[in-house]
């Protein structure tokens, strides 16, 4: 595009194909430019499939088609051995009859089970060198690269997830494990030493806590429980792990990965159960801490359970929902807004922590915004999520979909609905679809809960109420992520000063926060941080302890008697 406009250069120049430019060969890759491998330094970076093209698309497509489901159910793991339980076949939401595979659910015998068996397993875990913890998280994310593509079809089995999501996924897994490796070696490997006066040593370490407990959820089955349990892992805890009630396979399979790379059997326990399991599991006086991912709701029940508790006061790391909203001016570009809101409201049916949920435009340029999303929305293609023409998939069990088919017909009756896509038939119309929904409301405090699916709701402002339009999003209590789309700086630094957001995206979606390069997580009614994927999320899974040696106690301070002189 530079040389459209200089009359030196032939059009037949600017119109050449790609591949006869490449024909000759390409030229050699600049020194200083890294490869996507080694974009994050001394962490290896997760692989992706290009689906440009053809040959890798179509070798993964074909490896993903013939990836076997597990025969094996997800039985309890306690100090590494299967524990018998009766066992549910767990249903494909993509048709409703599809048996995926079994699982057998704990109780709480179970739970205490699992916590008689990680407490006992504690000081020796704890006792492992650093290096030791953070070779078997760098093995367990070698294997988990390698079992791509049959992770990647029993998340779009179990999970519903489109093929493009479950390559996010397990990139995400994959970089959870290696980025918390790399981390437990730079803040566990070696302690901090401290300033003081001469004569005296004074160092900070951190160690591990005692049994953690993991509670994760089902929109990321694979990413988000692996990486609270690597984190946990990493910091020198053991963990007894509970996965979400509808995604129970994928978990199983990530426990096995993380048994099979060198985490010990014992350090790790996996228990799969509904809430009960988890109220068993969290009322436990032994345990040294809880990681929670899911609704508001039930990190408050958990904050009261540890509240309650009689003994040591712990952590409870919890990442919640959002009413995440994106703002909209009238210097923004359509197109690329249209990209950006169809992405965050409607990739993976919506069911993401960090979803759009909430459009608010300047009224000056929304019917052009809204025409364009509406636009965008309506060529997005539902159906099997194993279908690479597939956008969107099914929401995950019947109950969420009765949920959000409530919330939408409630506004349709209202005359609100500025659209509503069409659902799939045939072999898919048992499955638990839920088509994209814009809903144009009068006030941002109109929409005052979260609904946890593939619905966009839109509110027009005047320029003269922006002020007005952030305190009501501030007013919500929520802060997790929050988009601004302008070409004024003045206009972004004023939102980003006013709303306490964890995660702001300006002139982008607001989804596919990377490990590492956008930690993730909110405030308020949001979540407690840290951040996971980020520098200060392991010491919250640690104790510090700080160790001041008297250096003269010997006789005099030896380093400074072996001084040299000036």
């Amino acid at each position: 595009m530079a040389g459209v406009g200089d009359p030196d250069i032939p059009a037949t120049a600017l119109i050449r194909r790609p591949q006869e430019m490449l024909a000759g060969g390409t030229k050699a890759r600049h020194p200083k430019i890294p490869l996507p491998v080694d974009l994050f330094g001394a962490r290896k970076n997760s692989v992706g499939v290009e689906f440009g093209d053809d040959a890798a698309r179509g070798a993964f497509l074909a490896a993903v088609g013939a990836a076997r489901l597990p025969e094996r159910p997800a039985l309890p793991i306690v100090g590494g051995t299967e524990i018998a339980r009766p066992t549910r076949a767990v249903i494909s939401p993509v048709d409703g009859t599809t048996r995926v595979g079994a699982v057998g659910e704990g109780d709480g015998e179970t739970a205490r089970a699992a916590i008689d068996a990680c407490a006992a397993a504690f000081p020796a875990y704890a006792a492992s060198p650093v290096e030791a913890r953070a070779t078997a998280l760098d093995k367990a994310a070698d294997a988990l690269e390698a079992g791509r593509d049959r992770l990647i079809a029993l998340l779009c089995a179990e999970a519903g997830k489109t093929l493009a999501d479950g390559i996010a996924e397990v990139r995400e897994a994959v970089d959870f494990c290696r980025y918390y490796a790399a981390e437990a070696r730079r803040q566990f490997g070696v302690d901090v030493v401290l300033p003081g006066p001469t004569g005296e040593d004074n160092r900070l370490r951190h160690r591990g806590r005692g049994v953690f407990v993991c509670i994760s959820p089902w929109n990321f089955p694979l990413a988000i429980f692996t990486g609270q349990v690597a984190a946990a892992l990493a910091a020198g805890n053991t963990v007894v792990a509970k996965p979400a009630e509808q995604t129970p396979l994928i978990a199983a399979e990530a426990v096995r990965i993380l048994h099979a790379s060198g985490i010990p059997a014992a350090a790790l326990a996996f228990v799969p159960g509904d809430g009960r399991v988890g109220a068993a599991l969290t009322h436990d006086p032994r345990i040294a801490g809880v990681a929670f991912t899911g609704s508001t709701e039930t990190a408050w029940a958990i904050n009261r359970t540890l509240a309650d508790k009689r003994g040591p006061i712990v952590p409870l790391i919890a990442e919640t929902g959002g009413l995440n909203a994106m703002l909209v001016d009238a210097t923004a570009l359509g197109e690329q807004v249209a990209d950006d809101v169809v992405a965050s409201a409607f990739r993976s049916a919506g069911q993401r922590c960090s979803a759009l949920r909430l459009l608010v435009v300047q009224a000056d340029v929304a019917d052009h915004m809204i025409d364009l999303v509406t636009g965008a929305a309506k060529e997005l293609a539902l159906g099997d999520p194993a279908d690479p023409a597939t956008d969107v998939g099914p929401v995950i069990d019947a109950e969420a979909k009765a949920g959000i088919d409530g919330h939408v017909e409630a506004h349709r009756a209202a005359g609100r609905l500025r659209h509503a896509g069409d659902l799939p038939g045939g072999t898919l119309a048992r499955g638990t679809f839920v088509a994209p929904t814009v809903i144009e409301l009068a006030s941002v405090r109109d929409l005052d809960r979260e609904v946890f699916g593939p619905v966009l709701h839109v509110v027009r402002y005047k320029a003269a109420d922006f002020d007005k339009v952030l305190d009501d999003i501030a007013a919500s209590g929520y802060g997790l992520t929050l988009g601004v789309h302008s070409r004024i700086a003045r206009t972004v630094q004023q939102v980003i000063a006013r709303l306490p957001v964890g995660n702001v995206y300006v002139n982008r979606n607001i989804i596919g926060a990377v490990v590492g390069s956008q930690p993730f997580g909110g405030s308020g009614l949001s979540g407690t941080g840290p951040k996971a994927g980020g520098p200060h999320y392991l010491s919250r899974f640690a104790l510090e302890q700080v160790i001041s040696t008297n250096t003269a106690a010997a006789g005099g301070n030896a380093s400074l008697i072996a001084m040299g002189e000036e």
